[in-house]
Formats: structure tokens, C-alpha cells, sequence
């Protein structure tokens, strides 16, 4: 799959856009397989001695087609995340079924928070939030390297501020 973003109208890619690290669709996978896949080999395990082989085997096909979906969703919800950082503003962009566009005016930010839970430090990746006054247009970025989370928040912090002062 390409790493280019693409226009939600036109369909084409789109130059300057970012998205997020490949580590974060590894992190949403190896989640799916966690929570879905492993637990059903379990049950279908359990159901194959307590109930029978084709208990077990429906079991096993109904893990597999809601892990199949889950996977396919994972990808996509992965490749619509893309951020752009233009001259006054920063625009977000996300969603699969329903495709959304943020754009946050660097004057109107107020604070810019990286976060990382456990997996995250461990795979070297951070989130990005933008808050603003309006909790409607606070924005997310998920799935940076630490460093290019860390520039980022730098820059949104610098700009905002610059931008605020000159208000």
C-alpha cells in the first residue's frame, strides 16, 4: 500500500501529506490477534471437546472471518490517518466510513500533549493532541516516531504561541 495520502474527493495522492508510522499498524494488528483470534482458537479448542468437532469448526470460522474483517478495518483506518503542516494551520485528516478534516489554527491552540502508553514506548511511537478552547476541534495525530512527535509538538508549541502574541 502506498504511504501517500490521498484527496477525499478526487481520490489521487496528495503531496506534503503525512501519516502515521507502519508501527502503529503493527501495534493495531498484533491487538486484533490478542484479543480476537487467540481467544477464539481457545474456545474453539474447548467447544471441540465439550461439544464436538463441528462446534469447534464454527467456532474456528467465525474467529477467522471477524479477525479477517478486523484486519482489513485496521489497514484502512490506517492508511485514511494523515496530517499536514501548512503556514497557519495544521489539518488532520481520518476516518474510513466517514471521513473527517481537522484544521486547527496554530493561534487557536492552547496546549499540545505527546502521550505514549506501555506498547507505545516500547515500539518507539507517541500521539499527538491538539487542544484548542472548542473540545470539537482538538485534533489527534497517533502513531509518530517519538523524535517526530516530539518535533511536532515543538513547532505546533512555537507557532501557537508566535500566532497568539501577534493576536
Amino acid at each position: 500500500m502506498p504511504d501517500a495520502v490521498t484527496d477525499v474527493v478526487t481520490g489521487q495522492p496528495d503531496a506534503g501529506w503525512r501519516r502515521p508510522d507502519r508501527r502503529l499498524l503493527v501495534l493495531r494488528r498484533s491487538t486484533v490477534w490478542g484479543l480476537v483470534a487467540l481467544p477464539g482458537v481457545v474456545v474453539a479448542a474447548a467447544l471441540g471437546v465439550l461439544a464436538g468437532p463441528a462446534e469447534a469448526v464454527a467456532a474456528l470460522l467465525l474467529a477467522g472471518s471477524l479477525t479477517g474483517l478486523l484486519l482489513v478495518g485496521v489497514q484502512r483506518r490506517w492508511a485514511a490517518w494523515g496530517y499536514l503542516e501548512r503556514e497557519d494551520d495544521l489539518v488532520v485528516r481520518r476516518g474510513v466510513l466517514i471521513r473527517r478534516t481537522t484544521v486547527v489554527p496554530y493561534g487557536r491552540m492552547q496546549f499540545v500533549d505527546v502521550t505514549a502508553g506501555p506498547l507505545d514506548r516500547r515500539l518507539g511511537i507517541a500521539t499527538v493532541t491538539l487542544h484548542t478552547a472548542a473540545p470539537a476541534t482538538d485534533a489527534f495525530v497517533p502513531g509518530l516516531l517519538a523524535d517526530e512527535a516530539t518535533r511536532l509538538r515543538d513547532k505546533l508549541a512555537a507557532l501557537g504561541e508566535a500566532r497568539q502574541a501577534g493576536v
